[in-house]
């Protein structure tokens, strides 16, 4: 349906990168406490754990989600009709424009936007209408934050008709790291009531949200709860992206189409998987806002490793775009157009040919941002790349080693013999 530029990235990072910031996983491990859970599920004396569990989530996860999202939005939560499991947030993405999306509904994405929710809007036979984060960069040249890419609430008002069946929000966003702050989020929840819209609300960062900045529930504004599904992944809660083990929350009137599109194509889930997932989650409810709980620790290390990578593309020229949350973190690359050779007949964007030239060249692979646009406005956003930091590491010797290499001039150094680079 709509090219992907995945394959050819990741193509061309396997061939020629020594460091990949470019996929978004961490190559750090799980967390002991959650594969230690998994072991003893599976070496454990409850031989049924390797057998079918309910097959729209196993009893002891559903439980502890409804009661971790009791706490979060502040009231009931049913585990068995208001939460179901999936394989991974992506087969949760794709239940939701299944069961809500019928022929000819329009569908509000917001750009840039995690690629898959465009064809699969158009799988559901839906029409995707897309409305811009527009950047204000700031006045006085300090670098740009990811709150500065806002929407235009008149912009965003036009793109409602009857014709609207859903808006999706992923916030914190990915590529951007933009956390929608509460006005953001009560303009969309405004439009939404007014017009009778369904929200997506695509959360799988939730808890990766730097500088003391909080996560809002869009469910949790007035009127929202009824008309909004929530998408959540353990694989980006827990670190364990392999475990595909995601989840929906929300209204029963709305999860029992989900349910229906669940049990005709996937049906069931690993029950091992969920099982650990369901004793992670049993530990941080007990931990639930204090220093050891894994979501306080786990957003401290990664907002130290995206200021290394910050301090480190400042320094070689690029205008690093200082996320709120995630682990993406796109930079401006405008200072490199001089480097990077055109090609004679191609209509390729800029963004495109400085990834491949980076990577063939440099050793180092990102993701250009105009892969994250609708064709329609792809072409005024080439001046972007996207890296991905959980992957950045530090050297004892205080140099900056975000693994990567000699970008511009001099300014970072590759050493060959094990793949670390740092900054004069």
């Amino acid at each position: 349906i709509v090219h992907h530029p995945w394959v050819e990235f990741v193509k061309l990072a396997a061939t020629y990168s020594k460091v990949n910031l470019g996929q978004g996983f961490p190559d750090f491990p799980a967390p002991d406490f959650l594969t230690e859970a998994f072991t003893r599920a599976l070496g454990g004396g409850n031989h049924m754990l390797h057998q079918y569990t309910r097959a729209f989530g196993h009893p002891p996860l559903v439980k502890v989600l409804a009661q971790f999202f009791e706490k979060l939005l502040g009231r009931d939560v049913d585990p068995m009709t208001n939460v179901m499991v999936t394989v991974g947030a992506y087969q949760a993405l794709f239940c939701c424009f299944q069961a809500l999306v019928d022929e000819g509904d329009e569908v509000i994405i917001i750009e840039p936007f995690f690629d898959c929710y465009e064809p699969m809007v158009k799988m559901a036979g839906g029409t995707p209408v897309f409305v811009p984060l527009r950047p204000n960069p700031p006045k006085d040249g300090k670098l740009m934050s990811s709150a500065d890419w806002q929407l235009d609430p008149a912009e965003l008002a036009s793109k409602f008709s009857e014709r609207t069946k859903a808006i999706v929000l992923n916030s914190p966003n990915n590529p951007l790291g933009k956390v929608f702050s509460r006005g953001e989020l009560g303009l969309i929840a405004e439009l939404c009531v007014k017009h009778d819209v369904l929200c997506i609300s695509d959360e799988v960062y939730e808890w990766l949200v730097y500088d003391g900045k909080q996560h809002i529930r869009i469910a949790s504004l007035q009127g929202m709860w009824d008309r909004t599904v929530i998408i959540g992944s353990a694989g980006k809660t827990f670190s364990a992206t392999g475990w595909k083990v995601g989840w929906v929350v929300g209204p029963n009137r709305l999860l029992q189409h989900l349910r229906t599109v669940h049990q005709n194509s996937v049906y069931h889930c690993a029950t091992i998987a969920q099982e650990a997932v369901a004793q992670g989650f049993q530990r941080e409810l007990m931990l639930y806002g204090k220093p050891e709980s894994y979501f306080v620790q786990l957003p401290k290390e990664l907002q130290q490793k995206r200021d290394w990578l910050v301090q480190s593309l400042d320094g070689v020229g690029m205008k690093p775009i200082i996320p709120e949350g995630t682990y993406f973190l796109v930079a401006d690359i405008s200072q490199f157009k001089s480097d990077v050779p055109e090609v004679p007949n191609s209509d390729e964007p800029y963004d495109y040919r400085f990834a491949k030239w980076m990577v063939k060249n440099k050793g180092l692979a990102a993701i250009p941002l105009s892969a994250f646009y609708s064709e329609a406005h792809k072409n005024n956003y080439t001046n972007f790349i996207r890296f991905c930091f959980a992957k950045v590491r530090y050297m004892a010797n205080r140099t900056f080693v975000p693994t990567m290499a000699a970008v511009k001039g001099n300014g970072i150094w590759l050493r060959p013999t094990d793949q670390t680079c740092g900054i004069f």
